[in-house]
């Protein structure tokens, strides 16, 4: 199996002032990332990921997802402009002991040592490999910042040409809010970022929101799901590192400041306190399985 990490070049939130970007990287694949464990776990089992799959992961981030899907054998490609701190971390992940722009080398141990790969600076171009991508993925869930799923779409239409007639195109978001507990603490940074004009805050997803971007792309519905993500964390100082990761929070970093946010980010997050100091927040994400025509 051949993991391929490569940027892409697209618009994305912009990083907010005052924020370290290695630190939150770090902070999202220590701490965040494992949240979405179930999601990728549930639709991997429903498409039956395995060796026969040449997968191609939008805003793959610190790699995780790429990770599971190349133990189960598939073949992956990580494109992500967004953050080159986390796509770092899927280096490592992926493409332990290889230095950046080097291709073929061999891992450590363990999962790691079964991946091989070859880093390219670019996406790559329609039409290298005439069989196209069999899955792409876009895990980063939308309906948590106003316009995400504008930017998904323009992600979505570099990467279908890619992708093989029949391809399964895999979009995930936030479920209703009444079923996602963290959904009152995100309404912290809408109310912290409402003196900067313009600022992409979170906002409650739709119902349709995933499959308003698979007609617009011209993809057609082949199935959806929701998958329990709850969110839980050893304690209130890991909560408010991994909720901060999510860059959900940046612009209202920008319009206060770090600690004022951090502070009321803590309040918000005390009515989900266990006895025991761990905060525990269900939730439910949703899928929606397309295909290429």
């Amino acid at each position: 199996m051949t993991p391929t990490l490569v940027r892409q070049h697209t618009s994305h939130a912009d990083s907010a002032a005052r924020v370290d970007p290695s630190a939150r990287a770090r902070d999202w694949s220590e701490i965040q990332e494992r949240m979405l464990v179930p999601l990728y776990e549930a639709v991997y089992d429903r498409l039956d990921v395995g060796p026969a799959t040449r997968l191609l992961g939008l805003r793959c981030g610190s790699g995780l997802a790429l990770l599971m899907a190349a133990s189960r054998g598939a073949a992956v490609t990580g494109v992500d402009s967004a953050s080159p701190e986390r796509l770092a971390l899927a280096r490592e992940r992926l493409l332990p002991d290889t230095p950046p722009g080097r291709a073929g080398s061999r891992g450590g141990s363990g999962t790691r040592a079964r991946t091989t790969a070859r880093l390219a600076a670019d996406p790559p171009a329609a039409g290298t490999d005439p069989a196209g991508y069999t899955l792409v993925t876009a895990f980063e869930p939308i309906g948590g910042l106003a316009g995400d799923s504008e930017g998904l779409g323009e992600l979505l239409a570099d990467a279908l040409p890619l992708a093989g007639r029949g391809a399964a195109v895999v979009l995930a978001g936030w479920g209703p809010p009444e079923r996602c507990a963290t959904s009152s603490v995100l309404r912290v940074a809408t109310k912290l970022a409402d003196p900067v004009c313009g600022a992409r805050t979170w906002r409650p997803s739709r119902r349709d929101d995933l499959e308003e971007v698979a007609a617009r792309a011209g993809l057609k519905p082949d199935g959806s799901g929701r998958v329990a993500c709850p969110f839980g964390y050893a304690g209130l100082d890991s909560a408010v590192r991994g909720l901060l990761s999510t860059g959900l929070f940046d612009a209202a970093i920008t319009a206060t400041d770090a600690k004022q946010v951090d502070k009321e980010l803590a309040e918000a997050l005390h009515p989900h306190r266990r006895p025991d100091g761990t905060v525990w927040m269900p939730n439910v994400f949703r899928y929606l399985i397309a295909r290429v025509p």
